[in-house]
């Protein structure tokens, strides 16, 4: 187990390293400068503004200073809000943003395994088809489209919520759900379709005719293996979420981190530009390996590395 981790630690490093070097030389690749849109400026106070910035050093110097910068977790000055840090920016943004995205996670599972053991359990049924068109439903309209629908339903004609901000739970409701629906009919269809073939099991015929309750066969016996799929993708599902937080997040006006990145690429703000990517992708990396982490826990059938369980 220790060898395992260490080596998807290593990975995880490889990995963020790679998204840095790409996205850095990506970036830079871009013609113009962020300076280029200010007809005030003169040439020398751009030139000025570039050094200031180290934009007039060779790339390969830059890349080096830069990768020292994310070492030290130092992700400079914002070029477009010199007063501002791309680490302010991520202290004021993120927790709004991680706030959003664990709600519509939680909302996500929660909703997502009750309609697909349901569906299970009544296979054929009124309840699976009903579910299992809820879970089609959710899958077909995306984030953006869901979201205007619920703004014109909830908030337009019926005027019982409330569109913009993120102060009390009513203004959580709408963006919540919005980017909740593809994660939970996900969710829901593999659990329905794991929780059908784990009923089947000899194991659960054995519970079965040993008398066991309904609840202790499908909650105690079944549940956990069906789970399984489902834990597999919660690393995937989560990435989703938090990138898709930056769309509903410009559309219900929510002071999350949606809102400097997309300024920020608007605006050639390298350093924000560069600071977000950085950073969620560090998380999410990180997220991706506690869900490999989490699945070799539920399945001890699972080696995690080479002559584990000899």
């Amino acid at each position: 187990m220790v060898t395992y981790i260490f080596k998807r630690f290593f990975a995880m490093i490889v990995t963020l390293w790679l998204i840095i070097t790409l996205t850095f030389f990506l970036m830079h690749s871009l013609p113009g400068s962020p300076f280029n849109e200010e007809r005030t400026t003169s040439e020398a106070v751009q030139k000025n503004l570039e050094a200031h910035f180290n934009l007039d050093k060779p790339l390969p110097v830059q890349y080096v200073s830069y990768l020292k910068s994310v070492i030290q977790l130092d992700f400079g000055p914002s070029i477009k809000k010199p007063s501002d840090t791309v680490n302010e920016m991520l202290g004021r943004g993120f927790p709004v943003s991680f706030e959003l995205g664990m709600l519509t996670l939680l909302v996500a599972i929660i909703s997502g395994i009750t309609l697909g053991v349901f569906a299970a359990l009544r296979h054929n049924g009124i309840v699976d088809y009903i579910a299992m068109t809820i879970a089609v439903f959710g899958i077909s309209i995306p984030n953006f489209v869901m979201a205007t629908l619920l703004i014109q339903q909830f908030a337009v004609n019926w005027g019982i919520l409330p569109v913009a901000t993120w102060k009390s739970w009513q203004h959580m409701v709408l963006p919540t759900l919005a980017l909740a629906t593809g994660p939970m009919a996900i969710i829901a269809r593999l659990t329905r379709s794991s929780m059908l073939e784990v009923l089947t099991q000899d194991y659960i015929r054995t519970a079965v005719a040993k008398g066991l309750s309904p609840f202790k066969i499908v909650f105690k016996h079944a549940l956990k293996n069906a789970l399984l799929p489902v834990v597999t993708v919660l690393g995937t599902l989560a990435a989703g979420i938090l990138t898709g937080t930056f769309v509903i997040e410009q559309i219900f006006a929510i002071p999350g981190m949606g809102k400097y990145f997309v300024d920020s690429i608007n605006n050639r703000d390298y350093p924000v530009i560069m600071g977000t990517t950085v950073f969620y992708s560090a998380l999410l990396i990180f997220l991706l390996f506690l869900v490999d982490i989490a699945y070799g826990i539920l399945d001890p059938r699972i080696k995690l590395h080479k002559g584990e369980g000899k």
